[in-house]
């Protein structure tokens, strides 16, 4: 859905109004009530209560919201004008209770599927990892079991944490278990660091999860690994999640679990598990 005949309604014009007035969306798009529909639903999830180490994620949608008013219209690596090709809108944020993990789930769910409902995509920004259980399960009510691509350094299919089964280093275990999602088309990218067993990457593969390291890069090379990831993937729908700490915490030192990338030994002429830190 476009907003009207005219074409989709951009972000404000930088070259005539300066970066750090107003409005405080997303790449300074506009608000969902001031279009008709929109073919991508921006919507900000501030929660951190399942979090096992450092809180702050609930602070995320606020601060990528300003850093992304630096945004431009045009991408020249791509050559598109992306919102110019469909409606992008910031439908503002998700109240969810911080004090209440199953409330906060269930209204997430809600949510995100009353965002959903003209058929609008949802791009969320912020809130710890637990919010990706609420999410598969208000697509896979529609579209069944989905291929989940993943990209962090910890696999987050953990079983529980101080006996809790709901929290940000669990919902890819609960949403296998619950059957959301595709267990012949899912993927990890960037997993790197130590384990808590030898157990846990056998317990993964059951899930339905194959594994691609953040060493796989510097051994196998970026397009060798975009080959895999695509025909893993092929085949159905697919819900992509991004965890801050797939990335180095040289580049993200906010994260909440940092995980460091190691370099590989200058004689490691063939694949060395043993050096990821």
């Amino acid at each position: 859905m476009t907003s009207d005949s005219v074409g989709p309604v951009g972000p404000v014009d930088a070259t005539r109004y300066p970066r750090y007035t107003e409005p405080s969306t997303f790449a300074r798009l506009p608000r969902i009530s001031e279009v008709p529909g929109a073919d991508v639903s921006i919507v900000g999830v501030p929660f951190d209560s399942g979090v096992s180490y450092r809180p702050g994620a609930r602070f995320g949608p606020g601060h990528v919201r300003a850093a992304s008013k630096l945004l431009r219209p045009f991408n020249p690596a791509l050559g598109v004008e992306p919102f110019n090709a469909q409606q992008v809108a910031d439908c503002g944020d998700i109240a969810v209770n911080p004090f209440n993990l199953d409330e906060a789930i269930a209204t997430i769910d809600s949510a995100m599927t009353d965002l959903r409902k003209d058929g609008s995509t949802v791009l969320t920004i912020g809130g710890d990892h637990t919010i990706a259980l609420p999410i598969l399960r208000s697509l896979a009510r529609d579209h069944g079991p989905v291929a989940v691509l993943h990209f962090d350094a910890h696999l987050d299919t953990w079983d529980t944490y101080f006996g809790a089964p709901y929290t940000h280093g669990t919902p890819f275990r609960r949403a296998s278990e619950e059957g959301l999602i595709d267990m012949e088309r899912s993927l990890h990218m960037g997993i790197r660091g130590p384990l808590y067993s030898k157990t846990d990457l056998e317990d993964d593969a059951v899930l339905g999860f194959q594994v691609i390291r953040s060493d796989d890069y510097e051994f196998d090379g970026v397009a060798s690994i975009v080959e895999r990831m695509r025909k893993r993937l092929d085949g159905g729908p697919v819900y992509v999640s991004i965890d801050i700490d797939v990335l180095d915490p040289a580049h993200a030192p906010g994260t909440g679990t940092p995980r460091p990338v190691a370099s590989p030994p200058a004689n490691c002429s063939t694949r060395c598990a043993g050096w990821w830190a």
